[in-house]
């Protein structure tokens, strides 16, 4: 059997409720600065759900609507599989639900099921997805991936980074977007930052401090791995003369990370600038970083506040060009939790030249507590 090439992201769908808020609004109606959701977090607006909508509609119309616009065959889909930390009931999963969209064409041969792991469940089932097209289980058929949530908090110092929305992508050979399996770091650990164990509310509970600290680690060590991935990689070909990157940035012409808020997504790429000077042995790649900031211990470096405006200074530049595409959306639609990532990309691509960016590499980082 010939494996299929190329395989990755061939086409995408956004849905978000028609209900928003005003972040200028919400900062009046909760008494706080002005700015402090708008500016502080980068906020603009907030979509929410009704009653009259759940994870599972937002689903159904996002999935609907994929197969509507790019004129899909749902017996062309072998596999259907799910990211999502909003489920409604604690045995039936929302991906069962979907499968009322490809009942009326004869398919109930449909791969995949919900994946549940905060905000990174929609990462998983994608690649879920791509290995399957890409094993000896595959049978031909493309596969859909669906991230659907309703970010809803209790605290109200965390009520501005709610929203709510679904994004559906088709998944296969020959895609328009296709995944490089080379350049992947990965993170796996146990934290108490964000958790939900009473199962009769929607709300979790947070630790917002925390769960700062652990994306921003999470960041740090997918950044070495992709590294260690990169030279194992090499040794596995036998090529041990090839070199290693000395940036990470440089591996990627653009970027979009998971959104809770859009701020944080500047501190972000201004610690990926932080962690390749760790690497460099060039002067010139700390220039702009004063040297006592170059001493720093690790746990200082996550919480010195000047180190991290320092580096979202001296990154600005290149997170316009690179990065800021990528918020644009989410800045309008608020947190998706499992989406968010993929909100991000599609308003990447959005907002970019796509011709000028043919054959161009977007790094993409996913997170979850």
């Amino acid at each position: 059997m010939t494996y299929p090439k190329n395989v990755g992201i061939k086409a995408m769908e956004i849905y978000v409720p028609a209900q928003c808020l005003d972040q200028t609004l919400f900062e009046k109606h909760q008494g706080v600065s002005a700015g402090k959701y708008t500016i502080g977090l980068g906020l603009q607006y907030m979509n929410f759900c009704t009653d009259r909508e759940d994870v599972c509609s937002l689903a159904l119309t996002a999935v609907s609507s994929l197969l509507r616009k790019f004129n899909i065959d749902p017996k062309s889909i072998g596999r259907l599989e799910v990211g999502t930390e909003s489920s409604i009931d604690k045995a039936k999963s929302v991906k069962s639900v979907l499968t009322t969209l490809f009942e009326p064409s004869g398919n109930t041969s449909l791969e995949g099921i919900d994946t549940i792991h905060a905000c990174y469940g929609g990462t998983n089932a994608l690649f879920n997805a791509v290995n399957w097209v890409e094993s000896r289980s595959w049978d031909g058929r493309d596969a859909i991936v669906v991230a659907s949530d309703i970010a809803l908090y209790k605290e109200a110092a965390s009520r501005p980074t709610g929203g709510a929305g679904c994004v559906a992508m088709l998944i296969g050979p020959n895609a328009l977007l296709s995944l490089d399996p080379d350049l992947k770091g990965v993170y796996m650990t146990h934290a108490y930052d964000f958790y939900k164990p009473d199962t009769n509310v929607e709300f979790p509970i947070v630790n917002g401090h925390e769960s700062i600290g652990c994306y921003i680690g999470a960041l740090d060590s997918c950044h070495k791995n992709l590294l260690e991935r990169i030279e194992a990689r090499n040794k596995l070909n036998g090529d041990n003369s090839k070199s290693m990157p000395k940036r990470v940035l440089d591996l990627f012409d653009y970027m979009a990370f998971h959104t809770p808020n859009c701020k944080l997504v500047s501190k972000s790429y201004g610690r990926l600038k932080y962690n390749d000077c760790l690497i460099s042995t060039e002067d010139a790649d700390w220039e702009g970083i004063p040297g006592e900031l170059r001493k720093l211990s690790y746990s200082e470096s996550l919480k010195d506040k000047t180190l991290e405006k320092t580096l979202v200074a001296i990154t600005k530049d290149e997170f316009k060009k690179r990065v800021e595409p990528c918020i644009a959306a989410p800045s309008l639609c608020g947190n998706m939790y499992t989406g968010s990532l993929y909100c991000s990309l599609i308003s990447l691509i959005s907002n970019i030249d796509l011709t000028a960016a043919e054959g161009k590499t977007i790094g993409l980082f996913g997170v979850s507590d």
